[in-house]
């Protein structure tokens, strides 16, 4: 298997050692903010958080290179798709040791923390999906599975539900950044559901229709998700909830900051492919 900084013919590539470099990023500050005391009181619990939630957002991460590379016609992007799965996967994989450091090494009282606690176990189970995942992520994996290796990696999207379910759970009464993270979930899945012949048209209208239409559908989804958790799972009332996403006074709420990146990568995309119609055409000499 060749470094992750390289392409499968053995060449070093720039761009994947940049990605791979701020992969590892987060990671080290964290560490030194550990290391340094500038973690608060429980530097620990708040190293176990950030793993976990930079588990969770290379999770997410790796689900959107495909529809970016499409929408940008970046097929490099791609490239970088499996080393982003494989840090989610390590990351999460730190986000449990630490929580094993956290109850002083003793096992028996994790396994029955993550028996016992519903969170714990979903948790859990997302873990081993995602190793599983980045285990089989190597060429010679794709040959051995064949077919299956497409139907395992598809466990990725449930697997995305099931950590953000964790992630709501875990962050108990404030679920903002979950909420979020969720909204671009869901604008991720809309675009997967999109026919195929509908992801690859290439007119311009049709393209900021099409993406304008998912930023509307991805914002009213995070507010609904919002409303939902808060009315289900919390004492708050979530009709107030509801009406703080009618106005901006108070500041951007969730179903804003994901209606303005959905946005956002509309005119992003469309800028792309407005630059790719004006590109002169190369002709070949006879």
């Amino acid at each position: 298997m060749n470094a992750p900084w390289r392409d499968r013919r053995g060449r070093f590539l720039p761009f994947k050692a940049a990605v791979l470099v701020s992969l590892l990023i987060p990671g080290a500050l964290y560490a030194m903010w550990l290391a340094t005391g500038e973690l608060g009181g429980r530097p620990v619990m708040e190293t176990i958080h950030g793993a976990g939630l930079w588990a969770i957002r290379f999770l997410l991460i790796s689900l959107a290179i495909t529809p970016f590379a499409r929408a940008l016609d970046w097929p490099a992007l791609l490239l970088v798709r499996r080393n982003v799965g494989v840090a989610a996967a390590c990351y999460a994989t730190v986000h449990l040791c630490l929580f094993v450091v956290d109850q002083n090494f003793k096992v028996w009282t994790v396994i029955s923390e993550i028996a016992l606690r519903f969170y714990l176990t979903i948790g859990f189970a997302a873990l081993l999906v995602l190793l599983a995942l980045a285990v089989t992520s190597t060429d010679g994996w794709v040959k051995k599975l064949g077919r299956n290796w497409k139907r395992l990696h598809r466990l990725a999207y449930p697997l995305g539900v099931v950590a953000l379910l964790h992630f709501y759970i875990q962050s108990k009464l404030n679920v903002s950044e979950p909420v979020f993270v969720s909204g671009l979930f869901v604008w991720l899945m809309v675009w997967r559901s999109l026919p195929e012949v509908w992801r690859r048209k290439q007119g311009i209208a049709f393209i900021g229709a099409l993406y304008s239409g998912l930023a509307v559908v991805s914002g009213l989804a995070t507010a609904t998700l919002e409303f939902g958790w808060y009315g289900l799972a919390t004492k708050v009332n979530p009709w107030r909830v509801l009406a703080a996403n009618e106005t901006i006074d108070r500041g951007l709420r969730p179903a804003h900051w994901v209606f303005v990146i959905a946005a956002s990568l509309a005119v992003v995309f469309i800028a792309r492919r407005l630059v790719r119609t004006r590109q002169p055409v190369r002709r070949v000499a006879a």
